[in-house]
């Protein structure tokens, strides 16, 4: 009884509590996959920002390339310019640009300025490379003595007498790109050369700007992300790392700036990251908090509902099937319901030894006839009641005909057992009686078959039964008999 009450008690935990692990499972994993979106949404907004900060920086340079490239060609085109037109035309390409200074020189570095003012910079060493190399950027330190640090745009021009126009485009301009929302994020913004070195920087300060060149600072704590990022450089990927350098930890953003595989690179402190986080997660996670309880009171009141209309369903349909599988009179198993019980028990149990009893009423025409109907219908409630008192409730009893029975014992497992129940049902019929004021003794003929030697399957068995019940019919009824002759228990049965 303890056992059922476990059992009936999971029937109903169970699909309960499964759905619910169910749901809890899925918006953990939602919360999860809602806390990785959202590093992945300030982690891409992280990577536009770059990207924007490169792209602003580019399109300034793309502008002043234009206008250089448009002066120098009127230069190509027109070889018979004069002094002061040239240097009319090269003041032009400074009030465009806003550069700090436009140099106009031939090969030996020999020229003038935007003012008109004669330059030479042949010796100087961002000439040289000028003319060792084919870049349309260059950057130079300044002197320290009134020369800013500067990007170099060179235009290269086929003229007789001059080579090169040079527009001086001062770093400090590159540190207004930062916008207030990153300043006050303590962020800052790095432009540097194809080596890593720092051309520029503009920001909250921090120790991973301390060096000339920041792949070398970040390579001793660091060395994945900085082979990370001299990749990113080198082939012009918008990249991210996170990186610690004595105890700062930053989120560095790479993005390409398209010209001699220079870049920016947008420093972000991780703290940051994790507050903006913080405020989108804050009410996914109170979202989800709230949905798993909804969905707990709603699932818990849905299970009793559904517990109570499954216990009125089980209720119905329990008194249906037993309706459905009883006979009305004697209240044992039809025959339909006898015979489906024992195919089943046969298809699960194929190799339990078993016995089956087949048993006729002797002369029950007579006692229909001579004592009425009524009668006779006491007659077999009566035997079906006592018959059904003798045996196990495990064991399968039912009515398969007008006066025949069928009793089907479970799990007898040799031949002193075999016997023993056999001779209790011979003894039953020897001494049973029906009726009160004038007792009638009813007696009945038996046949017996042993599952499985004597039939594997009903119909084989049932064949097995009902010989040996001839056997008895043939003897002169009221005995019981075997099928196989070496389960007899009597002298009659081996002559037979």
């Amino acid at each position: 009884m303890e056992k059922k009450s476990k059992s009936s008690v999971l029937q109903w935990i169970v699909p309960f509590v499964v759905p619910m692990l169910i749901v809890v499972i899925i918006l953990f994993n939602f919360s999860v996959k809602s806390n990785t979106a959202a590093r992945q949404a300030v982690a891409d907004d992280l990577c536009r920002s770059a990207r924007r900060y490169a792209e602003e920086l580019s399109d300034e340079l793309e502008t002043i390339g234009r206008v250089i490239e448009s002066v120098c060609s009127m230069l190509e085109a027109d070889q018979t310019l004069e002094e002061a037109q040239i240097v009319e035309l090269v003041g032009i390409v400074a009030d465009c640009t806003e550069a700090s200074r436009v140099e106009l020189c031939d090969m030996d570095g020999n020229g003038v300025d935007q003012s008109g003012n004669a330059v030479a910079i042949g010796d100087e060493g961002y000439f040289q490379d000028i003319q060792s190399s084919d870049s349309q950027l260059l950057y130079i330190e300044g002197d320290g003595a009134g020369e800013e640090r500067s990007i170099v745009v060179v235009e290269r021009i086929r003229r007789d007498d001059r080579s090169y126009m040079l527009l001086f485009y001062p770093v400090e301009k590159f540190d207004s790109l930062l916008s207030e929302e990153e300043l006050n994020a303590g962020a800052f913004l790095a432009l540097l050369d194809s080596g890593g070195r720092i051309l520029s920087a503009s920001g909250a300060e921090s120790g991973i700007l301390s060096g000339a060149n920041l792949l070398e600072t970040i390579q001793s704590d660091n060395p994945e992300a900085a082979e990370d990022l001299k990749v990113d450089i080198a082939r012009g990927l918008l990249g991210m790392s996170d990186v610690e350098v004595s105890a700062e930890s930053r989120i560095l953003v790479y993005a390409p700036l398209g010209k001699n595989q220079w870049g920016i690179v947008l420093g972000v402190r991780q703290g940051y990251v994790d507050e903006v986080v913080g405020v989108q997660w804050k009410n996914t996670k109170t979202m989800v908090i709230s949905l798993i309880f909804v969905i707990f009171v709603f699932s818990f009141f849905m299970m009793m509902i559904d517990i109570i209309g499954r216990i009125r369903d089980n209720q119905q349909k329990k008194e249906l099937e037993n309706k459905a599988d009883t006979d009305l009179l004697t209240g044992l198993n039809n025959k339909l319901a006898t015979e489906r019980k024992i195919k089943n028990y046969m298809a699960q149990n194929p190799k339990t030894q078993s016995m089956m009893f087949l048993l006729d009423v002797d002369n029950f025409k007579t006692v229909n006839d001579t004592m009425g109907h009524a009668f006779g219908d006491e007659v077999l409630s009566a035997v079906g009641e006592e018959i059904s008192a003798i045996f196990r409730a495990s064991d399968i009893i039912g009515r398969v005909g007008g006066d025949e029975f069928m009793i089907f014992l479970k799990g007898v497992p040799n031949a002193e057992i075999i016997r023993k129940e056999a001779k209790k049902v011979e003894d039953f019929f020897r001494s049973f009686q029906v009726g009160e004021d004038v007792k009638y003794s009813v007696h009945a003929s038996i046949g017996v078959a042993i599952f499985p030697q004597e039939g594997a399957d009903f119909e084989t068995l049932y064949k097995a039964a009902d010989q040996g019940l001839y056997k008895a019919k043939r003897r002169g009824k009221n005995q019981l008999a075997f099928f196989e002759d070496a389960w007899a228990q009597t002298e009659e049965d081996r002559k037979e």
